[in-house]
């Protein structure tokens, strides 16, 4: 019977069994527990929970391990909360919205129209509206990407980054953009590579070409480095900054605008992240979108043959003078050198190449920030 003890439904038949096993009476057993009859018996009935201490005052009477009576009154106690409980449906749709979505950080930086994550109606309406759903259970993938037309690879807290930059590009005014305008401007944008302090003129140049660009800072752990998408005939290129440094910047940027360039974007949005690592790579791994981006971000930022020749010359011995000498050569910020020379390392299997020439990579948000639609940092752009 002590083995077969999952075949009684409450503690208390298994209780009663084992008195009637030993032929015992409940006045017996409970002088032996040292508890009042009445308790016993309403334990019997299943009217009382088996406590731990008692559970281990019945192991010393009947013989039993204690944890069997426990088992037996936890298994009882869920089935009769099954049987209380209603099922509520719209509680896996709450668990997956703020389970997945930071929306405390989202509250946080004014990005719903709420102040407590306990207000939960408050919240999920805020929610609706931010992704412009019709109800809770339609906000997160996939049908927030249908909706967008981001591919199926951008988690929610990607998403929720990308419709917060369409919501803030959507209330900005630019002039008709131009294809030819925007290739007319990169050269333009390149003779800003010498200095950091030129970067506050980016904003202006990409809005006088009908782009509408926008810095959102990133979320925890979304990864987001910049997006390229579409409002009509528009493009819109919006950035994280996550890496506070000229030489990401100007990569970012560069692969954004080929993107506008070359039309990607229209039928789907092209959410780039994890540009530090594989994804800036040109391997047949990467998309070939991507590649194209790549390409150019990295011949803008530092002429890739004369970076093959200058690593060919310095290698594996790149001293301070020459990385600045080749900089000057290049009509570039030493960052960029540094930036590209760290990214060529890192796709030769150099260890720790990410962590080297770190003097030479100046902060530049503080820069481009004034002349710039940021939102982010202690800064909410007004919407709606």
């Amino acid at each position: 019977m002590i083995d077969d003890y999952l075949r009684f439904k409450t503690p208390g038949q298994f209780i009663q069994a084992m008195i009637d096993q030993n032929d015992w009476t409940q006045r017996v057993v409970a002088v032996m527990l040292e508890v009042e009859e009445s308790l016993l018996n309403r334990i019997i009935k299943g009217k009382k929970s088996v406590s731990a201490e008692l559970a281990i005052r019945l192991s010393e009477v009947f013989g039993v391990p204690a944890k069997h009576f426990l088992e037996l009154q936890s298994s009882f106690d869920l089935a009769q909360a099954e049987l209380m409980v209603v099922p509520d449906p719209a509680r896996f749709t709450r668990t997956q919205l703020f389970g997945k979505l930071p929306v405390s950080e989202m509250i946080k930086r004014g990005w719903l129209d709420a102040t407590d994550v306990r207000d939960v109606p408050k919240v999920e309406a805020a929610l609706v509206k931010f992704f412009r759903a019709k109800s809770p259970e339609e906000i997160l993938l996939p049908h927030a990407a249908k909706k967008t037309n981001v591919n199926a690879e951008a988690t929610p807290v990607q998403m929720a980054w990308l419709f917060r930059v369409k919501e803030i590009a959507e209330e900005m005014l630019v002039p008709p953009y131009s294809e030819s305008a925007v290739r007319a401007a990169v050269p333009k944008l390149k003779e800003l590579l010498i200095s950091g302090a030129a970067i506050r003129k980016v904003p202006r140049i990409l809005t006088e070409c009908g782009i509408r660009f926008v810095i959102v800072e990133a979320l925890p752990s979304s990864k987001i480095d910049g997006v390229c998408f579409w409002i009509d005939d528009t493009p819109v290129i919006g950035m994280s900054l996550r890496y506070d440094r000229i030489d990401n910047f100007w990569f970012v940027l560069r692969h954004e605008i080929e993107h506008a360039i070359q039309l990607h974007g229209r039928e789907s949005a092209m959410l780039d992240f994890d540009l530090e690592g594989e994804r800036a790579g040109t391997g047949t791994t990467v998309p070939e979108e991507e590649r194209i981006a790549n390409e150019a971000a990295a011949e803008f930022c530092v002429p890739q043959k004369s970076l093959q020749n200058f690593i060919a010359r310095k290698s594996p011995f790149f001293y301070e003078r020459d990385i600045i000498g080749f900089a000057a050569t290049m009509r570039v910020h030493p960052g960029l050198v540094a930036g590209q020379l760290r990214r060529k390392l890192d796709e030769a299997g150099v260890k720790g190449a990410y962590s080297r020439f770190t003097n030479h990579l100046v902060k530049i948000r503080s820069i481009i920030a004034p002349s710039a639609t940021v939102d982010g940092w202690g800064d909410v752009v007004p919407v709606g």
